[in-house]
């Protein structure tokens, strides 16, 4: 996201926490992402002992996965979505009932989801298939008005986790698992494109602010050959999974876009400044990706453990660890306060990192005499809980941006290159 203070404080604040969260979609809808992320596993693993209330014919397993996905990070993609692209195309962002519209639907499907409510998986269907149909379609006509193409990407990543998840849905409706459980992973792996384009978008203008906080200056640029590498590979390793190719193709087609994730943490090596928890998030998400995405491929080559091993990392580590960075970063930045996290924001990272290690231990061998699946539930739980609990005074008013040091209520404009270099584009 490009990162800065919230913009049009030229109009009447809205009055009462209702009236705030719908004035941005980040305020709602990260909200709305941290509580579910944070509730959902606990439910299913402390209260109902990895099972849900209604669910019959699907395994609780592909619920849990789908309302992690589909639920805990649709939020915060309709809130990164609805916040980010009118700034990259300098138009008003959604206000009030559009976003409370999108807010119902998403509420719907977790109605349905969140006790596995088979009876109405349908009804759940349409409602989680609404939302992203509603993102899609606005962001079309957003780039026809604008006649900008900086959206494209973003409009198609959306339509291919549309489409993953109506083939998921096909599955859960017919009793076809093996349909499910694909249109689950691709699902994932549409999220993992999304991501790759998203911190893209954010490390650049993120970086710069901590090596610069006056920015004054860009002395970081990425490379260019960077920016889409991670998706793009991505996009093949879906290829590969959807037309069915063998399991040695798919494992390096997973490598492949592993490796392109590293590679992204690289981008982390500024020097001391490389210790900032902001740019450790960053990085830790592309590592955690990478990582998980080279074990799933290293499985089907043979290795020693379950390739959903290697899923779980990539997901619950890459995608949950980057949701939460974007959380932080535009926790502080949207709502006018200075780049910097809180000891409980901190704490609250590393909480999602030791629930992501306490998950997959057994898988490795690795047998703590402790309720480990509690455990990492209640470290996963606990770490959004945090992130809520320090900002939630953030999100629920809305008071004018400060004006950081050599920002434009500060200082002059600045003469150097652009703040945002061509990572943001």
């Amino acid at each position: 996201m490009s990162c800065g203070p919230a913009t049009g404080h030229d109009r009447p604040l809205p009055r009462g926490w209702r009236a705030t969260l719908g004035d941005e979609g980040f305020r709602l809808f990260f909200a709305l992402g941290a509580l579910y992320a944070a509730l959902f596993p606990l439910l299913w693993v402390v209260a109902w002992g990895l099972s849900l209330p209604l669910a019959q014919e699907v395994p609780p397993g592909l619920w849990h996965a789908h309302e992690m996905l589909i639920g805990a990070f649709g939020a915060a993609l309709i809130g990164f979505v609805t916040t980010a692209a009118p700034e990259w195309t300098d138009t008003a962002p959604p206000r009030g009932r559009p976003l409370w519209a999108l807010a119902g639907l998403w509420g719907l499907g977790r109605l349905v989801g969140l006790p596995g409510w088979e009876a109405a998986g349908l009804l759940g269907a349409l409602a989680d298939l609404g939302w992203m149909l509603a993102l899609i379609a606005w962001l079309v006509a957003l780039s026809l008005r604008r006649r900008t193409d900086r959206l494209v990407a973003f409009i198609f990543w959306l339509a291919l986790l549309a489409a993953t998840t109506a083939t998921a849905r096909l599955g859960f409706a017919t009793g076809d698992l093996a349909r499910a459980t694909l249109g689950l992973h691709l699902a994932g792996f549409a999220f993992l494109g999304l991501l790759g384009l998203a911190l893209s978008r954010i490390t650049a203008p993120i970086t710069n602010l901590v090596l610069d906080p006056t920015e004054r200056t860009s002395p970081f640029r990425p490379h260019p050959g960077r920016l889409h590498l991670a998706p793009g590979l991505v996009l093949l390793a879906m290829a590969g999974e959807a037309l069915g190719v063998s399991a040695a193709v798919s494992a390096w087609l997973l490598i492949a876009a592993g490796a392109a994730f590293m590679d992204r943490v690289g981008e982390a090596f500024i020097g001391r400044e490389a210790a900032r928890t902001e740019i450790l998030m960053l990085a830790g998400s592309s590592a955690l990706a990478g990582l998980g995405l080279m074990l799933a491929g290293a499985a089907r080559l043979g290795a020693p453990w379950p390739d959903v091993t290697g899923l779980h990392i990539a997901f619950m580590g890459g995608l949950g660890l980057g949701v939460y960075a974007v959380y932080c970063i535009a926790g502080c930045l949207h709502t006018g306060q200075p780049l910097g996290l809180s000891r409980p924001a901190r704490l609250g990272a590393c909480a999602l990192v030791a629930a992501v290690l306490l998950r997959v231990a057994p898988d490795f061998g690795i047998n703590l005499p402790l309720p480990t699946m509690a455990l990492a539930a209640t470290a996963w739980g606990g770490g959004f809980l945090l992130w809520l609990a320090a900002y939630w005074p953030a999100l629920s008013r809305i008071t004018p941006p400060v004006a950081r040091p050599g920002s434009a209520e500060a200082a002059p404009p600045p003469t150097a290159a652009a703040p945002y270099p061509a990572a943001a584009e």
